[in-house]
Formats: C-alpha cells, sequence, structure tokens
C-alpha cells in the first residue's frame, strides 16, 4: 500500500457524545450517540451500542448494527445486521438487511449509480443524473 492509498480510521468512543455537522472522507465507526447531519465520502459503521438521530446521513457505504433515526443515502450501498434498527427511508445501489433487524421506512433503489460526484453538485443537479425505482416497504 503506497503513502497515498493509506485511509484514516476513526472511532467515536461509547461514551462520546456529538451533535452537529460531521464530515469525513475516510472510515468511520460511531459506538457512541450521535445527533445531527453525516456527510462523508467514505464508509461509517454504527455499531451495537451506537445510537443516532440524524436529519440525514450521506456516505458510500454504512453498516448498521446499532439504532438509527433519520434517513439515509448511500452511493453503494446500506447494511442492516442482525440486532440493527432503523426508522427512516433509505436509497442506495445495495441493500442488504440480515434477520432479526427492526426497519420503518421506504427504500430507493438506484439502477445505475451516475458518473456524478454526489458532493461537487447541487442536490437538483444529482437527483437529475439518477435513474430511480421505488419499492415500498411496509
Amino acid at each position: 500500500m503506497t503513502e497515498n492509498e493509506k485511509k484514516n480510521y476513526t472511532v467515536f468512543g461509547a461514551g462520546t457524545e456529538i451533535e452537529g455537522v460531521l464530515e469525513f472522507s475516510d472510515d468511520l465507526t460511531i459506538t457512541g450517540k450521535f445527533t445531527g447531519t453525516i456527510k462523508a465520502t467514505g464508509s461509517l459503521e454504527i455499531a451495537r451500542t451506537a445510537v443516532c438521530s440524524v436529519d440525514k446521513i450521506s456516505v458510500k457505504s454504512v453498516v448498521i448494527f446499532g439504532t438509527v433515526t433519520g434517513d439515509i443515502e448511500a452511493s453503494e450501498r446500506v447494511e442492516i445486521c442482525s440486532g440493527g434498527k432503523v426508522s427512516g427511508n433509505i436509497t442506495t445501489a445495495r441493500l442488504r438487511i440480515a434477520d432479526n433487524t427492526d426497519f420503518e421506512g421506504q427504500v430507493t433503489m438506484l439502477d445505475t449509480v451516475p458518473d456524478v460526484d454526489l458532493f461537487s453538485v447541487a442536490s437538483d443537479e444529482y437527483k437529475q443524473a439518477l435513474i430511480l425505482k421505488s419499492d415500498f416497504l411496509e
């Protein structure tokens, strides 16, 4: 691995409580409490002990073992693992929901990931680049 390929990996500990707008470009694991908005080009893990109340999570991918309340947008994938709880709408290219999860919301699957950098364009411009297919979960 070259110097330019090294990624940072950050963990917010179980005793950590953060409120606000969180932006990052590498990988992050939240094991504590977070309230606010997450905008990232990296990957996110919500640990089993984590409780996140968000307006929106916008990331490359997210793996959820804990609890998330709010909408999730992931350009690559969302995975809700056994024991995970999500209450909010999900927009992603790939979705995996394990057994023994609690999910309440709507899923919008991206047929193709557009050749547009989500973080360099206005949201309306990005929406125009998407081809959407909606599935409603009950």
